[in-house]
């Protein structure tokens, strides 16, 4: 899928001089990295280390996702990798040739937000206490799930799950109603279930006791937050619709004018989307649905620009000035090559997004985003993102929205 293609064929560039300044030789291959949360629970991920011309190279997988990252800038005794799309890195020493250890930093955060990290050089589970066989526990399947239950904040989800039987290896997600927890992977251990994301904006964790055809659990996201969630088997649960959550209030027109990277104002409607099919998507750099969206919506001008699509996105970002949102913007648009228009909105609040497109009921997620049709008119409205990870049901979306544009541009 050209989804995987791009994450994995990001260029790399490499500092050989700080390369070749390294005095410990990493080992090649499969490496077993944790993030240390708190005092008790650790998130593992698989980080892939190779070897180039002028030093290394590091890769993080989480299942089916491949993640190549930036190449490694020496500054003293530490190496500094950024993630290719988001404002964040690790930053570790070599403490032998099979082991690395440092911390993980995200910019997007507010304060010094650092999560100790911590690498092997090991080929095994995910989570490396899970056995390679396990008996009689099987979560393959859909499972209704709640968020902090019995709060006022609970919240639903569909988990979906793969497991091959007898064995201990899971992949899936969590879909909800503002988007997915994109690919988790992890192991079943004995009766537990254990479940990890790290893509270098998010650093999700999922625990889980399964007692015969109900899971009841913690949820961790980064070192600050986390949530108690149960779960029961259930195919047919299904979530309400992302086209029913956001809408036109009182038949009101699409009206805006937010600046561009250059700060010059546009307007909305315009002679340049006049006539032609508009989506207008409410969006953060900072968003890893977001940029699964931005993704797909590349394709989707590819294939469709010259036959009269326009894409339009408004980023809500991360930062503290106009300069801040400019550069992370133009950092995203320079990477994947992006040609159509980008706004900034402001800071990443939804309440902001809600202000400047009043005439929807409530931004209630990003990305957020609108079908307009070459009449000038609203056609679908659609509430969060769920990406690859969620199998059939980005599939399905994919194939539902191209049929949509192509019959928006026949129209």
């Amino acid at each position: 899928m050209k989804f995987f293609l791009i994450l994995a064929l990001v260029l790399v560039t490499y500092s050989a001089s700080a390369q070749s300044s390294m005095k410990i030789a990493l080992k090649k291959g499969s490496w077993i990295a944790e993030l240390t949360l708190n005092n008790q629970d650790k998130l593992p991920f698989n980080l892939l280390v190779s070897k180039t011309k002028t030093g290394f190279s590091f890769m993080v997988e989480n299942g089916e996702e491949m993640i190549q990252l930036n190449g490694p800038v020496q500054k003293g005794d530490s190496l500094y990798v950024r993630f290719p799309f988001f404002n964040s890195m690790l930053v570790f020493k070599a403490d032998s040739k099979r082991t690395m250890n440092g911390y993980w930093v995200n910019y997007n955060k507010k304060g010094d937000y650092k999560i100790p990290f911590s690498s092997e050089k090991q080929h095994s589970e995910r989570f490396s206490f899970a056995k390679k066989k396990v008996m009689n526990t099987d979560v393959n399947g859909k499972w209704e799930v709640t968020f902090e239950p019995n709060t006022k904040s609970a919240y639903p989800a569909v988990g979906v799950f793969a497991q091959e039987k007898g064995e201990s290896e899971i992949s899936g997600t969590f879909l909800t109603e503002t988007g997915d927890y994109r690919f988790l992977e992890g192991n079943i251990v004995k009766d537990s279930m254990f479940l990890s994301c790290f893509d270098g904006s998010h650093a999700f964790f999922f625990k889980a006791a399964i007692k015969g055809d109900s899971l009841s659990g913690q949820f961790f996201s980064g070192k600050h937050w986390s949530s108690n969630w149960e779960g029961k088997r259930n195919e047919s649960f299904e979530l309400k619709s992302p086209e029913d959550l956001t809408y036109i209030v009182d038949d009101k027109e699409v009206i805006f004018q937010l600046p561009d990277l250059a700060g010059m104002n546009y307007d909305f409607p315009n002679e340049e989307c006049s006539g032609k099919v508009t989506i207008i998507q409410l969006m953060g750099t900072w968003c890893p649905n977001c940029l699964d969206e931005t993704l797909y919506f590349k394709e989707l001008y590819t294939n469709y620009h010259n036959k009269g699509l326009e894409i339009i996105s408004v980023a809500y970002e991360a930062g503290e000035t106009m300069e801040d949102y400019v550069e992370s913007v133009t950092r995203l648009k320079n990477k994947l090559n992006l040609n159509f228009t980008f706004l900034i909105g402001g800071g990443a609040k939804k309440t902001l997004a809600s202000e400047q497109f009043g005439m929807l009921n409530e931004i209630i997620s990003f990305p957020t985003t609108i079908f307009i049709g070459r009449d000038g008119q609203v056609k679908r409205i659609h509430t969060g993102f769920n990406g690859p990870g969620t199998g059939e049901y980005y599939t399905e979306y994919v194939s539902n929205t191209n049929s949509l544009i192509e019959n928006l541009l026949a129209e």
